[in-house]
């Protein structure tokens, strides 16, 4: 029996999730295990939560990352957490609302681990092409390489690239193309980089020019030079903006924030480690300066809660909440 997250009160997910936490603690007595079966018996909106919270539990230890009722339970007996009624609420959220987002990361990033190149979360990786390009891949990010006689093309599958063309034993004779799912990114002898967002195609120009040609929109296409980036989708060429000086920081392995928004600066931190970082609305819009290592980011948080009026809740090492310090 499936379980649809949205549509399940969450009285009955908070219920559920008691459950799943008094189950896993290893001590329930049997007349509390009869109690839950009378409970998954006493409506089919018990029975649909249960199975849900157990689909998305397996989910996660199938990739070796599963959320334990011991260790919540253990963390609530250390006093990590605030108290049983703020865990369950968390665990109602990682369950039927962050852990559908999460396992559906995952599952997208499957088809990636068959492609010719790849990286995982937070990983960061140059290779050496056979033109002498320079390709570096950012987190969880893959590519295809087509390269033949007459032409150098890269299919960019997911993530994001940074591409210093090579010229090789007349590499340059070959056309070199960037294929996304919006269109593609012809390079003139350049340094540049390439980004799949969710709806559209972000590319930025280091060196040289690059021409983007949207897939149905040919007559569309436009050449950005250096300095300059813009997005793209299928049908068109939004605004053409300059360049951010941090722009590339991060294939040195940093995050650089120029008075960026706590919120979206949580955004890019979430991309370089597993699991859900929350950001509450309330401290969404303090603003963030400085250089941060992406190798670190419990330590990139661990400074923001020291550096801005924060905290940082871990209720796993794959669920954290920022949210404004207590006062």
């Amino acid at each position: 029996m499936s379980a649809t997250p949205r549509d399940i009160a969450p009285e009955i997910a908070h219920r559920a999730v008691e459950w799943w936490l008094d189950l896993g603690s290893g001590a329930i007595t049997p007349a509390q295990r009869a109690a839950l079966d009378a409970w998954r018996a006493e409506h089919a909106d018990h029975e649909r939560a249960w199975q849900h919270i157990q689909t998305v539990s397996q989910r996660f230890q199938s990739l070796g990352q599963a959320p334990s009722a011991h260790a919540a339970r253990a963390a609530l007996t250390r006093g990590v957490s605030r108290s049983r009624r703020s865990t369950v609420k968390a665990l109602a959220a990682l369950f039927f609302v962050g852990g559908a987002t999460w396992s559906a990361r995952h599952r997208s990033a499957w088809p990636g681990w068959t492609a010719d190149m790849h990286t995982t979360t937070g990983e960061i990786r140059t290779y050496a092409l056979e033109d002498g390009t320079a390709l570096t891949l950012n987190t969880s990010s893959s590519v295809d390489l087509r390269f033949t006689a007459h032409e150098r093309r890269i299919v960019l599958r997911r993530g994001e690239i940074m591409v210093v063309t090579g010229h090789r034993d007349g590499a340059n004779l070959r056309p070199f193309v960037v294929q996304t799912a919006q269109g593609t990114a012809t390079p003139l002898g350049t340094h540049f980089s390439v980004r799949e967002r969710q709806d559209d195609t972000q590319l930025a120009v280091f060196e040289g020019a690059v021409r983007i040609v949207p897939d149905d929109a040919p007559l569309a296409a436009r050449t950005l030079r250096a300095g300059e980036s813009a997005r793209f989708t299928r049908q068109a060429i939004r605004g053409i903006e300059s360049i951010e000086n941090e722009a590339a920081a991060w294939t040195q392995g940093m995050l650089v924030a120029n008075d960026m928004r706590l919120g979206d600066f949580l955004v890019e931190l979430a991309r370089y480690r597993e699991g859900v970082v929350r950001c509450d609305p309330r401290a969404a819009s303090l603003r963030v300066s400085g250089t941060y290592l992406l190798a670190d980011t419990d330590r990139v948080l661990d400074t923001l809660s020291h550096a801005l009026p924060l905290r940082v809740d871990y209720l796993t090492r794959y669920w954290v909440t920022v949210s404004p310090a207590r006062t």
